[in-house]
């Protein structure tokens, strides 16, 4: 495949999948319900598992999004929709990360995990020819360590809440140019 056509594959990919706007609207979701756990008066151990299993859902919740928003899931005729899947399932050894904090710096979980998220998100700019990625996926990690150290986690996950739902515009805007 030589770069025109690696081009036309990314665009096709970007274009089909709406540069993965389903996956960040499921995320707002997410940290919805991260944030209410958050707001508990539960133990902090508590809320970090029930913060691990608010992440669970993200690939059905995208599914059922993507259906109203005309996205195709999973495109088996473009080499590139399996190399988002890898992308997404690169978090995963991260998130042993995310565990090792759970035990030994409990309050700081929830910011390891924010940043770890933001950082999984660099590589998607690539694939989906998308500037927009490249600047929230550095907003996301940074902003998550500076307001991780600074506030409580409920703080952290209602300023994610924000800058989902800016990105999920952001994304919005950006795709028009996909049409």
């Amino acid at each position: 495949m030589d770069k025109q056509q690696l081009e036309q594959t990314k665009r096709a990919c970007a274009r089909g999948q709406k540069r993965g706007l389903h996956f960040i609207m499921a995320s707002v979701i997410i940290w919805v319900l991260v944030f209410i756990v958050n707001i508990t008066k539960l133990p902090v151990e508590t809320k970090n598992l029930l913060t691990f299993c608010c992440t669970c859902p993200l690939m059905p919740l995208a599914w059922l999004l993507s259906k109203p928003l005309g996205i195709t899931f999973s495109d088996n005729e473009n080499p590139l929709s399996t190399l988002g899947i890898m992308l997404s399932l690169a978090q995963i050894p991260y998130l042993l990360i995310v565990m090792w904090v759970y035990a030994v710096m409990p309050d700081k979980m929830v910011m390891t995990l924010a940043m770890v998220f933001g950082a999984h998100l660099l590589p998607f700019g690539w694939l989906y020819n998308s500037k927009i990625y490249y600047i929230m996926s550095g907003i996301i990690t940074i902003g998550a360590l500076i307001i991780g150290l600074m506030f409580p986690s409920h703080i952290l996950a209602l300023s994610m809440i924000g800058v989902e739902i800016i990105f999920c515009l952001l994304l919005h805007y950006e795709n028009r140019d996909l049409k």
